[in-house]
């Protein structure tokens, strides 16, 4: 700022003599160039104003980015009963009959037995999807919400949506560890990001019931144990059998017990 206002003194000095020394043409001349530079470049003030709106600029966009959204959230818990029933639709769609007739009873028998296997992962996919429901209507039930937290809620019901297709995926090639790990990180995300969720909402004070530190940590806890489940389940899939994945049905099991022995001591 200090040599800005000598460099400026500098030049008027200097342009004072110059002017001494023109006549009233070219003094005339020199005061039109001097309005058309004002006119065209910034002074600076006006610098230092932009700068300041430049570096105001990023904490003014979080903040709007994070303002409260005029949306109901019964829309968005409508939208998220609508998928979870659509995909624990399609879980048993995903469950057909022979293309060809079977003729006897031994062919049936066979059949039955050929579906076992994707019809055990079809039960154990459902109730995982169901509890992840009962986990949504539990635990988050909001009254506002902003837009961060929305697309953190899409990004959930993403997760969510895709398990129909790793379900199939392990039912279609079981042989193959891959599968079973695609699946296992599916739930693994669809976890984190109800964790995410839960926890952003928390902090921004969303939440309806407006819960203490102590279900928050409840909460926490319930769903770290759940994510442990999913790893061990992929690990005991990868170095024994893939049968462990009914270990899945542990994930209801858990959370019920959890709940009842959390509302005990309430």
């Amino acid at each position: 700022m200090h040599d800005y206002e000598s460099l400026r003194k500098y030049f008027n000095a200097e342009l004072l003599e110059i002017v001494e020394e023109l006549d009233k043409e070219d003094i005339e001349k020199m005061r039109k160039f001097r309005d058309e530079f004002r006119e065209k470049y910034l002074t600076n003030q006006d610098i230092e104003k932009k700068l300041n709106k430049k570096n105001n600029f990023f904490p003014k966009f979080i903040e709007t980015f994070e303002s409260d959204i005029d949306i109901d959230p019964g829309r968005l818990l409508g939208l998220t009963d609508g998928i979870f029933g659509m995909v624990m639709t399609l879980l048993v769609f995903g469950m057909a009959l022979p293309g060809t007739q079977l003729l006897t009873e031994g062919e049936f028998i066979a059949f039955l037995h050929s579906i076992a296997h994707s019809f055990g992962l079809t039960i154990v996919s459902f109730i995982v999807v169901a509890s992840f429901w009962v986990y949504h209507h539990e635990f988050i039930k909001i009254k506002s919400l902003n837009m961060p937290y929305l697309w953190i809620n899409m990004l959930y019901l993403a997760c969510i949506s895709i398990i129909p297709f790793t379900t199939s995926m392990i039912g279609l090639y079981s042989d193959f560890f891959t599968a079973h790990l695609i699946f296992g990180i599916n739930i693994f995300l669809t976890i984190l990001f109800f964790l995410i969720m839960y926890l952003y909402a928390y902090n921004r004070g969303f939440l309806e019931n407006n819960p203490s530190k102590r279900e928050k940590k409840y909460v926490i806890h319930t769903l770290i144990i759940l994510m442990g489940i999913t790893i061990v389940t992929n690990i005991l899939n990868f170095y024994s059998t893939e049968d462990f994945m009914y270990l899945f049905l542990l994930i209801p099991i858990i959370s019920t017990i959890r709940d009842i022995r959390f509302k005990m001591k309430s």
